[in-house]
């Protein structure tokens, strides 16, 4: 009993203990000498408070960073964004080099942001200059679509701003991307799952188990459809409430599709090309959170990041969510969280043996399974270094491309749709 991995959880998923228990760890209760906890951002809090007292062994590991906060709230994410740009273009790191319409050539992550209340005089004035765009308006700390609302007049501001309870609570908005990428005429998303084991030396792992999340609803670029969330939000806790919801496929898509999809319509040098510019996206804003993360060896993480993509393939972060949704939808979305799981304790405990972080057993590439490296600051395995970049400003990031696997669900119905719409 005493070499069996204990574990415990707040959180009752299938796809957690039904790992669990196939591996033949032991449950334990929180209280105990548990090895493994996957827990909610509250016990983690609570766990890492001064206050607390709770002091960590060598031989335990849990699933949250203690201020996971700087890159998941969507206003910290873009603050912390701005200022490694800023920091780069002090340093004079060609990363940091703008093109001719003052956007950054590498670093363009994420659409124009502003905190409200905190940046609104700043806002109305780029609102000014672009006085025909649409903005989208979301709760800093919410998810799952709620408190979200399209704004394309200062009106819409100023009726927010005399509503105390919202004033009460940090927003951020964004350039509305009214140019999406769109499949079968509708408008989509990526969710895309990548394990974070320390942030100083930067260490992060990326699955090709991704999934695209599809509105219900045909979109509709006339102002008149902004109301009409069931085409402009992609949430699955929004879109399972339309009438044209379909429960066999749940509006998710697997992400090998969409890349079997662009290189049948664009070719296999733009699929590439795709992809490579999703990894840069994710692992720069990794980095932009890296100086102020608490990096803590006892700490890995999990995270969904939500990914969009413009009518010209250029992909945009839209968040990253500290505790990405286990539950399940379909029986293909149950399989496919079930293998992520299964993959991240196969990367953290490789052997099935009590973790130890004092001397951390490193992954062979068949315990990754559908893992990949996607940065190793250690071994710098998969991206040319800054040294090099700094040598060649218009070297593209060489990464290993992700390769498709057999599809769970068959061939779907949107690459159907869409060959058909060819």
């Amino acid at each position: 009993m005493s070499n069996r991995v204990k574990w415990t959880t707040d959180l009752e998923k299938n796809a957690l203990i039904s790992n669990f228990e196939r591996r033949g760890w032991h449950r334990v209760s929180s209280d105990d000498n548990w090895n493994v906890y996957w827990a909610t951002v509250g016990t983690v809090h609570r766990l890492f408070n001064p206050d607390h007292g709770y002091r960590l062994n060598d031989n335990q590991i849990i699933n949250h960073f203690p201020n996971h906060y700087e890159l998941t709230r969507k206003d910290l994410i873009v603050k912390n964004i701005k200022r490694y740009r800023r920091d780069l273009e002090r340093e004079g790191s060609p990363l940091a080099a703008k093109g001719s319409n003052g956007r950054y050539l590498y670093l363009d992550l994420v659409p124009d942001t502003f905190m409200l209340p905190s940046d609104y005089s700043i806002f109305v004035e780029e609102y000014r200059r672009q006085p025909n765009a649409t903005w989208i308006m979301k709760p800093s700390g919410s998810a799952q679509g709620r408190g979200i609302f399209l704004v394309t007049k200062l009106s819409q501001l100023k009726r927010w701003s005399r509503d105390s309870r919202s004033q009460a609570r940090s927003y951020v908005i964004s350039r509305y991307l009214d140019r999406p990428f769109l499949i079968g005429g509708k408008k989509f998303d990526l969710r895309l799952y990548v394990l974070v084991t320390s942030f100083r030396p930067l260490r992060a792992y990326i699955s090709r188990h991704g999934f695209c999340r599809f509105c219900t609803v045909k979109y509709d670029q006339n102002t008149s459809s902004y109301d009409d969330m069931f085409i402009h939000l992609t949430n699955v806790s929004l879109q399972k409430h339309s009438g044209e919801y379909n429960d066999i496929h749940g509006g998710k898509w697997n992400v090998d599709n969409l890349r079997l999809l662009i290189e049948s319509t664009r070719g296999k040098e733009t699929a590439d090309k795709l992809f490579e510019d999703i990894h840069w996206v994710i692992l720069q804003s990794l980095k932009s959170a890296q100086a102020v993360m608490i990096n803590d060896r006892h700490c890995f993480e999990v995270y969904g990041y939500d990914i969009i993509l413009d009518a010209d393939l250029k992909p945009w972060l839209i968040e990253v969510n500290a505790s990405p949704s286990l539950s399940a939808t379909t029986i293909a979305d149950r399989i496919m969280k079930h293998t992520v799981i299964d993959d991240v304790f196969s990367i953290m405990c490789p052997n099935n043996d009590v973790p130890d972080v004092r001397n951390p057993v490193f992954p062979t590439r068949e315990q990754m399974g559908a893992f990949q490296v996607l940065y190793d600051e250690t071994q710098d395995a998969t991206l040319v270094t800054e040294k090099d970049k700094r040598q060649s400003v218009n070297a593209r990031p060489s990464v290993k491309s992700w390769c498709p696997y057999s599809s769970i669900n068959g061939l779907c119905p949107f690459i159907m749709n869409n060959q058909q719409q060819q």
